[in-house]
């Protein structure tokens, strides 16, 4: 039974959301051949072994190609990990509580973050590549919009002084840099720990 905490909250969200481009079918065949041989490689050597010139001749297609459809490996890195950040978005919007509306919202801070904790740890170091290409690059992604627009609502929820901040603090904390940076220090345990604290 939906709570007082799911309709216009997730419609709010659902409004931060990036819809994707269309493309014509040559172009996405490209698009599929390049995000498989990238992919693949990123999991056989590691992302920032594979240089854009292999991912080309793996995909069959020219370096121009791909430099015009991704830029560069920050912007394969955010293609390949759109399907599995929408998968997460989807969750937040409409899957079971807590992550998904039903919770309180405390209960749902906690809820993302355990989940996104998840997410970030499974796929570390395309993340990282993504938020770190250039400075700020992070809080150009339209992922972290979408983050932080469901963090403020659930702080604004919760009553949270300063919502806005209160998310961008709490999203501060689960930035990939800063987490592969502490990783090895502290240990996933302790890192999940703080972090669910955080957003107690």
């Amino acid at each position: 039974m939906p709570s007082k905490h799911s309709g216009p909250q997730s419609v709010s969200v659902e409004l931060s959301r990036t819809p994707p481009p269309r493309e014509r079918a040559d172009a996405a065949r490209n698009r599929a051949a390049i995000l498989t041989a990238a992919a693949g490689l990123f999991a056989e050597h590691g992302v920032e072994a594979v240089s854009m010139d292999a991912i080309a001749t793996a995909a069959g297609v020219g370096k121009g190609t791909l430099f015009r459809r991704f830029g560069d490996k920050a912007g394969l890195a955010v293609a390949l990990l759109d399907a599995r950040e929408s998968e997460l978005q989807e969750r937040v919007l409409s899957g079971p509580p807590p992550l998904g509306p039903g919770a309180e919202p405390r209960e749902r801070l906690r809820a993302f973050v355990a989940a996104y904790l998840d997410y970030l740890l499974a796929h570390l170091d395309l993340i990282r590549v993504s938020e770190t290409a250039s400075p700020g690059a992070r809080y150009r992604i339209g992922a972290y919009r979408f983050w932080h627009r469901h963090l403020e609502l659930l702080h604004t929820e919760a009553g949270t002084g300063d919502p806005g901040y209160a998310a961008h603090a709490l999203l501060a904390q689960l930035g990939a840099e800063h987490v592969a940076g502490i990783l090895p220090e502290i240990g996933e345990e302790r890192l999940r720990a703080g972090a669910l604290r955080s957003a107690a």
